[in-house]
């Protein structure tokens, strides 16, 4: 993998006309040792969040040892990397083969469920295997409500009272029990633990015996640019909100009991950034090489606005406009279909011009665990960037109120 000092080096030095990934190793471990710090107990990474093996090796030289994994595939892409992580599979839903596979190969002995047929399946195969029940942890997973990018217990979890009982059922059969959560991607409500935190120890106080271990699942958010039409209040930093959740764990009595908490986003997003190249302007619209079906998925879906900075093609000689004037661009994606146009700006110099290339920056999570081949296009080109995406040369346009302010 080539290595440059930042990311306009790399387009500059490249001109590439495929989208380009910058990984910035040293930045993700750091980012995951802070987590780490941080948290009073178990840090599994969500591998869904990006399942790259590059990044895996990269978080098991930081330290992580263990990892919240989903499938087969994340099984695999985990022992790949370290022959002695722990894997947490966390998926409340699974095919009885996985589960088989999980327990069997993989050594897996925690895993979650939030309804009574998952409890038959897994007991099915334990007994199957002759697993002793009591070398199994098994966290039943409750609903929770909160404000997100993404709300998962729209999907997911048991309802306080249905957890009571899932938690008895596994209790009688042998099973060691713990609770769990997962209040959702990317919070928007720094609430939102204190009410899961709630629900669980509800549910614990009626199991009738002592649970396991609280997995607090993720939903720590990271830091993105920021709309400045928006009107939502900011979010704490996430060393503020990780004070308030330790401060919420004990008020609620769970910090004398394992924990274990899935980061995913807040670890890996500033780990990368993109360089792509404006294929076309036709007014204040950007037409790029990259877009929903690939990169960008994630700041689509999730509603995000992405910080980005032009990095100027030098064969450009003559440019109308004004560079230090900041306003913000519709972006269209690469593919033929009219749905692929980002549901947020990005907030860039008027003078952009085809053929100039954008560094988006914290695009770490979701963007290559999402990316699709619709149409063709499927970006996978890697470089080194041993500078972070906030340092060296202030960005040109950054979707924030104070660059705003500043104009």
């Amino acid at each position: 993998m080539r290595i440059f000092q930042n990311a306009t080096q790399a387009a500059l030095a490249m001109r590439p006309d495929d989208p380009v990934y910058c990984f910035r190793p040293e930045v993700l471990k750091a980012d995951a040792r802070q987590f780490m710090e941080m948290f009073p107990g178990k840090t599994a990474y969500a591998v869904k969040t990006n399942g790259e093996q590059l990044v895996l090796k990269t978080l098991v030289e930081a330290g992580v040892k263990a990892f919240d994994v989903a499938s087969p595939g994340e099984f695999a892409a985990v022992r790949a990397v370290s022959p002695d992580a722990e894997m947490l599979y966390m998926h409340p839903v699974k095919a009885q083969s996985d589960i088989r596979l999980a327990l069997e190969k993989y050594g897996i002995r925690v895993i979650a469920v939030d309804h009574e047929d998952e409890i038959t399946k897994l007991t099915r195969v334990v007994r199957a295997l002759d697993i002793d029940p009591g070398s199994i942890t098994v966290f039943v997973r409750i609903q929770t409500k909160g404000q997100a990018a993404y709300e998962l217990s729209k999907k997911f979890g048991a309802g306080p009272a249905y957890a009571v009982e899932l938690a008895q059922r596994l209790q009688r059969t042998g099973y060691k029990v713990g609770l769990c959560f997962h209040v959702g991607s990317q919070i928007e409500d720094p609430d939102t633990y204190d009410r899961a935190l709630a629900s669980a120890d509800w549910v614990r106080n009626r199991v009738g015996f002592p649970i396991a271990g609280l997995d607090v699942g993720g939903g720590f958010p990271a830091e993105y640019g920021t709309d400045p039409a928006s009107k939502k209040p900011p979010m704490p930093s996430i060393g503020q909100l990780m004070s308030r959740l330790r401060s919420d764990i004990a008020a609620w009595n769970f910090d004398k009991m394992p924990l274990v908490a899935e980061p995913g986003r807040v670890i890996v997003a500033r780990a990368f950034s993109l360089v792509v190249r404006v294929l076309l302007r036709k007014g204040r619209r950007l037409y790029i090489n990259d877009g929903i079906w690939a990169s960008l998925s994630d700041s689509w879906t999730g509603k995000l606005t992405l910080p980005a900075r032009i990095i100027p093609d030098p064969a450009i000689r003559s440019r109308n406009g004004n560079e230090k004037t900041i306003v913000p661009f519709k972006v269209c994606g690469a593919t033929c279909d009219s749905v692929d146009i980002l549901s947020r700006p990005f907030w860039l110099p008027e003078t952009i011009d085809t053929g100039d290339w954008i560094e988006i920056g914290h695009i770490g999570a979701y963007s290559l665990s999402l990316r699709t081949r619709f149409n063709g296009f499927y970006p996978d080109t890697f470089v080194e960037v041993t500078t972070p995406f906030e340092e060296g040369e202030a960005p040109q346009g950054l979707a924030t109120v104070e660059t705003m302010a500043a104009e």
